[in-house]
């Protein structure tokens, strides 16, 4: 199978991959920049960044590739206005939103020539963002890492959302190797979503111990955690999992107040810091449910001519 260009909205990416937007920090200018120059779709993270930090990433970006780089925020954070807005006027090429959006995004995206591409998870919510004008939609289904909209495979969405609507069609969640991107575009992608095999990259902002720790998983080590936000997260048991299933007070002492609505069970912000940072102790790891089939930590240059090498030897 030849894998074809990916075009949303007046962008036209060689290859039809995007690299999911992983906060806190583990996508960052680094790993965007090394997926575009790849030919497909970077994108950095800006939830829990400041507006001079997400500035300071697009530069280095800018820096770093020719290709096409998006920002990704969860539409669950205070500043999620503020940060877009930011993004928009350092003149990104895309923004994705995560876990919900709102008429007004699709509105900037039209007065800066923006494209807008929300995350959803049912074939309803893609003709609402259809209507108010996204350019194209990620379809994510129960199998992605973070935060879900839903219990439902991929699988099973995604033709459903592709016969209802006219715009693009990303698939998400679960897709690790080529022949997962095969078996999306024969469901009718257009292209495909790829968050957590990025995430175990050499240009991941991730911590060594993180991307150790997605190495030696087993498949019942991948478990849904309930997040302040409001909704599951796919996640990996590790010492915070253990605190949280035990029923430990985990309640922050100092709110940042990061969420427009949050249970205050734990601050999320700072237990994805955490284990960015290393922490496996008081950090939360977000992935996806397929992750036992990453076996190591490679350059995303190899990644990409992994996955184009699997897609060769798949019939189209």
């Amino acid at each position: 199978m030849k894998l074809p260009e990916l075009r949303i909205g007046n962008l036209i990416a060689r290859l039809p991959i995007i690299q999911g937007g992983m906060a806190v920090r583990i996508s960052t200018s680094r790993l965007a920049a090394a997926v575009a120059n790849e030919g497909g779709i970077g994108i950095i993270a800006i939830t829990g960044m400041s507006v001079e930090e997400l500035k300071a990433e697009i530069r280095k970006a800018r820096e770093l590739t020719k290709g096409i780089i998006g920002v990704n925020c969860l539409f669950a954070v205070r500043d999620f206005a503020t940060l877009v807005k930011a993004a928009i006027q350092e003149g990104i090429d895309l923004v994705v939103s995560g876990a919900g959006f709102s008429r007004d995004m699709f509105q900037w995206g039209k007065e800066s020539n923006t494209p807008i591409v929300p995350i959803v998870s049912s074939a309803r919510l893609a003709k609402i963002a259809e209507k108010l004008g996204a350019a194209a939609v990620v379809v994510e289904g129960k199998e992605a890492g973070g935060h879900l909209g839903t219990t439902e495979p991929m699988k099973k969405i995604l033709p459903e959302v592709r016969a209802a609507v006219s715009i693009p069609v990303i698939a998400a969640g679960g897709i690790i190797d080529g022949r997962d991107i095969v078996e999306a575009f024969k469901l009718g992608a257009n292209g495909v979503q790829m968050g957590t095999r990025f995430a175990a990259s050499e240009e991941s902002g991730a911590s060594r111990e993180f991307k150790e720790l997605y190495l030696r998983v087993a498949l019942e080590d991948v478990v849904l955690v309930k997040s302040p936000v409001g909704l599951p997260g796919r996640a990996l048991k590790n010492r915070f999992w253990e605190r949280m299933n035990q029923g430990e007070d985990l309640s922050p002492d100092n709110c940042r107040a990061c969420l427009k609505h949050c249970s205050g069970d734990y601050c999320i912000m700072e237990a994805l810091e955490k284990a960015q940072q290393g922490d496996m102790e008081n950090g939360l790891v977000f992935s996806g449910e397929l992750v036992q089939k990453i076996k190591e930590i490679l350059p995303v240059k190899k990644i990409f001519q992994n996955l184009l090498q699997e897609i060769e030897t798949c019939p189209g």
